[in-house]
Protein backbone atom coordinates (compact mmCIF):
# COMPACT_ATOMS: atom_id res chain seq x y z
CA UNK A 1 0.00 0.00 0.00
CA UNK A 2 1.46 3.59 -1.15
CA UNK A 3 1.07 5.80 0.97
CA UNK A 4 1.05 9.87 -0.24
CA UNK A 5 4.42 11.70 0.57
CA UNK A 6 3.63 14.62 2.27
CA UNK A 7 3.46 18.08 1.12
CA UNK A 8 6.38 19.83 2.57
CA UNK A 9 6.18 23.73 3.61
CA UNK A 10 8.39 25.90 2.60
CA UNK A 11 10.05 29.62 3.93
CA UNK A 12 12.24 31.64 1.63
CA UNK A 13 14.09 34.19 4.15
CA UNK A 14 15.69 36.83 2.01
CA UNK A 15 16.18 40.50 1.68
CA UNK A 16 15.22 39.99 -2.31
CA UNK A 17 11.84 38.69 -3.09
CA UNK A 18 13.65 37.25 -6.89
CA UNK A 19 14.54 34.57 -4.66
CA UNK A 20 11.49 33.38 -3.34
CA UNK A 21 10.66 33.17 -6.85
CA UNK A 22 12.98 31.57 -8.04
CA UNK A 23 12.30 28.89 -5.51
CA UNK A 24 8.90 28.95 -6.27
CA UNK A 25 9.57 27.99 -10.05
CA UNK A 26 12.19 25.49 -9.03
CA UNK A 27 9.70 23.24 -6.99
CA UNK A 28 6.76 21.26 -7.55
CA UNK A 29 3.70 22.20 -6.15
CA UNK A 30 2.57 19.04 -5.51
CA UNK A 31 5.54 18.62 -3.11
CA UNK A 32 6.28 21.83 -1.86
CA UNK A 33 3.01 24.34 -0.76
CA UNK A 34 2.84 26.98 0.58
CA UNK A 35 6.37 28.39 -0.59
CA UNK A 36 5.79 31.34 1.87
CA UNK A 37 8.45 34.56 2.25
CA UNK A 38 9.92 36.33 5.07
CA UNK A 39 11.63 40.10 3.86
CA UNK A 40 13.62 39.69 7.16
CA UNK A 41 14.62 37.41 10.14
CA UNK A 42 11.67 39.40 12.51
CA UNK A 43 9.62 38.85 10.28
CA UNK A 44 10.19 35.36 9.46
CA UNK A 45 10.78 34.79 13.70
CA UNK A 46 6.84 36.14 13.59
CA UNK A 47 6.16 33.84 11.34
CA UNK A 48 7.92 30.89 12.53
CA UNK A 49 5.63 31.09 15.75
CA UNK A 50 2.20 31.25 14.37
CA UNK A 51 3.03 28.62 11.09
CA UNK A 52 4.99 25.31 10.98
CA UNK A 53 7.34 24.69 8.13
CA UNK A 54 9.26 22.22 7.24
CA UNK A 55 12.10 24.12 4.97
CA UNK A 56 13.88 26.95 5.34
CA UNK A 57 15.94 28.91 2.92
CA UNK A 58 17.99 31.45 4.58
CA UNK A 59 19.45 34.15 1.76
CA UNK A 60 22.03 35.85 3.25
CA UNK A 61 22.86 38.55 4.14
CA UNK A 62 19.41 39.87 5.34
CA UNK A 63 18.38 43.71 6.04
CA UNK A 64 17.88 43.70 9.53
CA UNK A 65 20.93 40.87 10.61
CA UNK A 66 23.58 38.42 8.58
CA UNK A 67 21.15 35.35 8.89
CA UNK A 68 23.55 32.50 10.29
CA UNK A 69 22.59 32.87 13.82
CA UNK A 70 19.10 33.07 13.00
CA UNK A 71 19.40 29.60 10.52
CA UNK A 72 21.55 27.88 13.82
CA UNK A 73 18.18 29.33 15.89
CA UNK A 74 15.87 27.52 13.45
CA UNK A 75 18.01 23.96 13.37
CA UNK A 76 16.63 23.66 16.84
CA UNK A 77 13.38 23.23 15.91
CA UNK A 78 12.09 20.61 13.73
CA UNK A 79 12.86 22.07 10.54
CA UNK A 80 14.99 21.45 7.73
CA UNK A 81 17.53 24.62 6.97
CA UNK A 82 19.75 26.03 3.68
CA UNK A 83 21.89 28.64 3.55
CA UNK A 84 22.58 30.78 0.98
CA UNK A 85 25.76 32.59 1.07
CA UNK A 86 28.37 34.48 -0.53
CA UNK A 87 30.82 32.40 -2.57
CA UNK A 88 34.11 34.53 -0.50
CA UNK A 89 31.97 33.09 3.53
CA UNK A 90 31.03 30.18 2.24
CA UNK A 91 33.67 27.38 3.88
CA UNK A 92 34.12 29.42 6.42
CA UNK A 93 30.20 29.65 7.30
CA UNK A 94 29.26 25.78 6.46
CA UNK A 95 32.07 24.75 8.99
CA UNK A 96 29.93 27.14 11.72
CA UNK A 97 27.00 25.41 10.90
CA UNK A 98 26.88 22.34 9.36
CA UNK A 99 27.58 20.52 12.93
CA UNK A 100 23.86 21.78 13.81
CA UNK A 101 22.63 20.49 10.58
CA UNK A 102 22.23 23.52 8.58
CA UNK A 103 22.82 22.67 4.90
CA UNK A 104 24.90 25.46 2.92
CA UNK A 105 25.12 26.79 -0.74
CA UNK A 106 27.31 28.97 -2.14
CA UNK A 107 26.20 31.51 -4.35
CA UNK A 108 25.78 32.18 -7.46
CA UNK A 109 23.83 28.26 -7.83
CA UNK A 110 21.76 26.88 -9.90
CA UNK A 111 18.58 25.44 -9.95
CA UNK A 112 19.44 21.94 -9.79
CA UNK A 113 21.85 22.59 -6.88
CA UNK A 114 18.70 24.48 -4.62
CA UNK A 115 16.76 21.78 -6.25
CA UNK A 116 18.35 19.05 -4.93
CA UNK A 117 19.61 20.22 -1.56
CA UNK A 118 15.37 20.88 -0.92
CA UNK A 119 14.95 17.54 -1.42
CA UNK A 120 17.82 16.27 0.99
CA UNK A 121 16.52 18.56 3.15
CA UNK A 122 12.52 16.96 2.85
CA UNK A 123 14.88 13.55 2.99
CA UNK A 124 16.21 14.29 6.07
CA UNK A 125 12.57 15.45 7.36
CA UNK A 126 11.21 12.31 6.85
CA UNK A 127 13.45 10.48 8.57
CA UNK A 128 13.36 12.64 11.45
CA UNK A 129 9.45 12.68 11.03
CA UNK A 130 9.77 8.69 11.75
CA UNK A 131 12.23 8.86 14.38
CA UNK A 132 10.64 11.11 16.40
CA UNK A 133 7.26 9.38 15.96
CA UNK A 134 9.47 5.96 17.40
CA UNK A 135 10.24 8.27 19.77
CA UNK A 136 6.81 9.05 21.30
CA UNK A 137 5.95 5.49 21.02
CA UNK A 138 8.53 4.68 23.07
CA UNK A 139 7.91 7.34 25.75
CA UNK A 140 4.27 6.32 25.94
CA UNK A 141 5.40 2.44 26.41
CA UNK A 142 7.89 3.11 29.62
CA UNK A 143 5.09 5.60 31.14
CA UNK A 144 2.79 2.91 30.96
CA UNK A 145 5.24 0.12 32.78
CA UNK A 146 6.27 3.12 35.10
CA UNK A 147 2.01 3.46 35.98
CA UNK A 148 2.20 -0.31 36.17
CA UNK A 149 4.70 -0.68 38.26
CA UNK A 150 3.28 1.43 40.58
CA UNK A 151 0.22 -0.42 40.36
CA UNK A 152 2.14 -3.77 41.06
CA UNK A 153 3.72 -2.22 43.96
CA UNK A 154 1.03 -0.73 45.61
CA UNK A 155 -0.75 -4.10 45.38
CA UNK A 156 2.53 -5.73 47.17
CA UNK A 157 2.08 -3.20 49.90
CA UNK A 158 -1.42 -2.76 50.83
CA UNK A 159 -2.52 -6.69 49.39
CA UNK A 160 0.46 -8.63 50.70
CA UNK A 161 0.92 -10.14 46.79
CA UNK A 162 4.15 -11.28 45.65
CA UNK A 163 5.34 -9.52 42.58
CA UNK A 164 4.52 -12.25 40.17
CA UNK A 165 1.03 -12.45 41.89
CA UNK A 166 0.26 -9.13 41.12
CA UNK A 167 1.32 -8.96 37.81
CA UNK A 168 -1.25 -11.88 37.15
CA UNK A 169 -3.89 -9.92 38.99
CA UNK A 170 -3.26 -7.08 36.81
CA UNK A 171 -3.47 -9.61 33.48
CA UNK A 172 -5.97 -10.90 34.47
CA UNK A 173 -8.39 -7.85 35.22
CA UNK A 174 -7.59 -6.35 32.47
CA UNK A 175 -8.19 -9.13 30.55
CA UNK A 176 -11.94 -9.58 32.40
CA UNK A 177 -12.53 -5.86 32.31
CA UNK A 178 -11.63 -5.67 28.46
CA UNK A 179 -9.38 -2.47 29.53
CA UNK A 180 -5.06 -2.36 29.12
CA UNK A 181 -3.08 -2.48 31.78
CA UNK A 182 -2.73 1.25 31.82
CA UNK A 183 -5.99 1.34 32.44
CA UNK A 184 -6.19 -1.23 35.18
CA UNK A 185 -3.19 0.31 36.87
CA UNK A 186 -4.73 3.22 36.71
CA UNK A 187 -7.44 2.73 39.00
CA UNK A 188 -4.84 0.30 41.54
CA UNK A 189 -3.31 3.44 41.75
CA UNK A 190 -6.38 5.89 42.55
CA UNK A 191 -7.82 3.07 44.96
CA UNK A 192 -4.65 2.36 47.08
CA UNK A 193 -2.37 6.02 46.63
CA UNK A 194 -3.84 8.23 49.06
Amino acid sequence: MNTPKPVRRVLVVSGNRQIHEFVTGILPGDSFEPISYASSVGEAKRLLLTSEFDILIVNTPLPDEFGADFALDASTRNVGVLLLCKNEVYDQLADKVEDYGVLTLPKPTTKQAIYTAVRLLSAVAARFAALEKKNKSLQEKMADIRVVNRAKWLLIEHLGMSEKDAHYHLEKQAMDMRLSRREVAEYIIRTYDK
